[in-house]
C-alpha cells in the first residue's frame, strides 16, 4: 500500500521530483529518463511506469526550469522507446509459443494475443503507432506483435514513425506548455487529465465489448 501511495505521489508531482532530480544528479538525469522509458516500454511486466505524464513533465522542465535540454532529451528518449519496444518485440516472438499454448502466465492471456492479432490484421500497422499513445498497451503491443504473424519489417517502420510521433510530440506538448501559469501551479489537474486522455480508448473499447456480449445475451434469451 506505501508503494502504491508513494508512485501516485511521483506521478502527481513529477515536475518537483524532477527538479529535484537534476538538482542531485545534474545531467544524469538524461540516464534516468532514458532508463524509465526503456523499462515502460520494453518490459512487458512493466506497464505502470509513467510514460507520457513523464515526458510531458521533462518538456515542461526543459522550458520552465532548465537543466534538461530538449535537443538532447527528444532524440535520447525516441532511442530509447526504440530499443524498448525491439527487445519487448523480440522477447514475444520467443516466448509467444509458450503463451499461446497455456491459457495465461502471469497477466497474459491467450486470449489477449488472439484478440490483438486479430486487431492487427484488421487494422495493420497503424495499428502499433495507435498503441504508442495507450498506456500499458503500448508496453504490450510491441509484445503481441512479437509473438503473433506480423513480419518484423513491417513492424520496425511503425514502431519508428510512432516513437518518433510520441516522444517528440507529448515533450514538444509539455515544453509549450511549461511556462503556462495554470499548467505550473496546477500541474496535478493537467497529469490527471493527459492520464484521462491517455486511457479513454482502454475505457470506450471495455464499454464497447460490454455492449457488444449483452446484445448477444439478449439475442440468445429472444431466439429462445
Amino acid at each position: 500500500m506505501e508503494i502504491i501511495k508513494s508512485g501516485l505521489d511521483i506521478l502527481l508531482h513529477l515536475n518537483q521530483y524532477l527538479e529535484l532530480w537534476v538538482s542531485e544528479y545534474g545531467t544524469w538525469i538524461y540516464g534516468i529518463l532514458f532508463l524509465i522509458i526503456f523499462v515502460e516500454t520494453g518490459f512487458v511486466i512493466m506497464p505502470l511506469l509513467p510514460g507520457d505524464s513523464l515526458l510531458f513533465a521533462a518538456g515542461a522542465l526543459a522550458a520552465s526550469q532548465g537543466g534538461i535540454n530538449i535537443a538532447i532529451l527528444i532524440p535520447l528518449l525516441i532511442l530509447a522507446a526504440l530499443l524498448g519496444d525491439n527487445t519487448n518485440y523480440f522477447v514475444g516472438k520467443y516466448f509467444g509459443n509458450l503463451i499461446k499454448s497455456k491459457q495465461k502466465i502471469l497477466f497474459l492471456k491467450r486470449s489477449h494475443i488472439e484478440k490483438t492479432e486479430a486487431y492487427y490484421a484488421k487494422y495493420g500497422g497503424k495499428t502499433v503507432i495507435i498503441a504508442r499513445f495507450v498506456p500499458i498497451v503500448r508496453t504490450v503491443a510491441p509484445f503481441v506483435a512479437g509473438a503473433g504473424s506480423m513480419t518484423y519489417k513491417k513492424y520496425i517502420v511503425n514502431c519508428i514513425l510512432g516513437a518518433i510521433l510520441w516522444v517528440g510530440g507529448v515533450t514538444v506538448l509539455g515544453y509549450l506548455a511549461g511556462n503556462i501559469p495554470f499548467v505550473k501551479t496546477n500541474f496535478e489537474i493537467v497529469i490527471f487529465g493527459i492520464i484521462g486522455i491517455s486511457v479513454l480508448p482502454i475505457i470506450i473499447e471495455v464499454f464497447r465489448a460490454k455492449m457488444k456480449q449483452r446484445n448477444k445475451n439478449s439475442e440468445i434469451i429472444d431466439s429462445k
